[in-house]
């Protein structure tokens, strides 16, 4: 197909159009949104991977998804982006963030803004109630983008139940995260259904979902890509856990040790508690949620993750899951080049560096 060589450049077309049209209709109305207006669209063209509506896609072309509906289906499955634009923009704000791909992120913009111009009230409050608000409209323009695709009404009818379930899952999500913060739950499996419903679900098996449904692929097809999905999502999601505590801020755009600071309970955090001592635990204990925690405890931390084994274990989980997701995915028997271009998506997500 015409989209397959660069289905990236392609998602960014169609969303680029998607958020000029919409942009201009409410600005023609309300000019003073438009700085809300630019700063989603911003957000959302200034890069990433686009690995959602890619699971979508190749799905749909696994599946033996109809030719004629390949302009269509790019819309639908573009409109993902936008849906990681809300929950990025509000995980931020949840988090209380500095600083997104080595950007500020839309909360602090905004209050650095009311700050520059000194306007009345709290520059926080502003930040925030502006990230809510842009937040909101990604999600509402991401309903618009898929019901708008141009696709065969049965084809869109198969894959509205995917589309609100994935929605559901990822609020439902992030309300668990926030929950086991304000509860100090660090249980490995409390850790695990967060993993699925905020990033498994919404970044790989949903979309697989959506992509296989749209297509109107047979059930037993859908299950073996669900099963797929989910084992590689979870895998994704420690990739990024380690990544968190790990990862290169040059690389990741976010400062070392943010998941820490912010007080994060992953799985990473749960083995390692499980398998410390008191004063390792201790350790660990006191960091999570320390907004102040310096370089050297960051580091200090790091040491102990790896001294207790959470580090390797977390790494074995890994690779469990994507010899289980793999195995998952040659039993979905899809057309060639999808099986491959899936392996390989795989591979790349769960051994990412950023």
């Amino acid at each position: 197909m015409n989209y397959d060589a660069d289905l990236p450049g392609h998602v960014e077309r169609v969303l680029t159009r998607f958020l000029r049209i919409a942009g201009d209709q409410i600005e023609a109305t309300e000019p003073s949104f438009a700085s809300g207006v630019e700063t989603l669209t911003e957000f959302v063209l200034r890069g990433g991977k686009r690995l959602r509506p890619t699971f979508a896609w190749w799905a749909w072309r696994g599946a033996g998804g109809d030719e004629a509906d390949a302009d269509g289906v790019l819309q639908a499955v573009a409109s993902l982006e936008l849906v990681q634009a809300c929950a990025l923009i509000h995980d931020d704000l949840i988090d209380s963030s500095d600083s997104r791909r080595g950007r500020p992120t839309v909360h602090v913009a905004f209050a650095d803004l009311h700050t520059a111009q000194r306007w009345s009230g709290l520059p926080a409050s502003f930040g925030l109630a502006v990230a809510v608000v842009i937040g909101d409209l990604a999600l509402a323009w991401a309903d618009d983008m898929f019901g708008a695709a141009s696709l065969p009404a049965a084809a869109l009818d198969r894959a509205r139940p995917v589309w609100r379930a994935m929605r559901t899952e990822v609020l439902a999500g992030q309300f668990l995260d926030v929950h086991m913060q304000v509860t100090g739950d660090t249980s490995a499996e409390a850790a695990l259904r967060v993993s699925r419903l905020k990033t498994a679900a919404y970044t790989v098996e949903r979309p697989l979902h959506l992509g296989a449904a749209l297509a109107g692929a047979p059930g037993e097809q859908v299950r073996a890509l669900r099963e797929f999905g989910r084992d590689l999502g979870i895998a994704f999601q420690l990739r990024d856990d380690l990544l968190g505590v790990f990862g290169d801020p040059s690389v990741t755009g976010k400062p070392a040790g943010d998941d820490l600071r912010e007080g994060k309970r992953t799985l990473l955090i749960a083995l390692a508690l499980r398998q410390a001592g008191a004063a390792q635990a201790d350790l660990i204990t006191t960091a999570l949620g320390n907004a102040t925690l310096s370089e050297k405890e960051v580091d200090e931390v790091r040491a102990t993750l790896r001294e207790v084994g959470a580090v390797s274990a977390v790494e074995d989980r890994i690779g469990e899951l994507t010899g289980t997701a793999l195995s998952a995915l040659r039993q979905a028997n899809l057309i060639e080049p999808a099986e491959s271009a899936l392996a390989d998506l795989a591979t790349r997500a769960t051994q990412r560096t950023h």
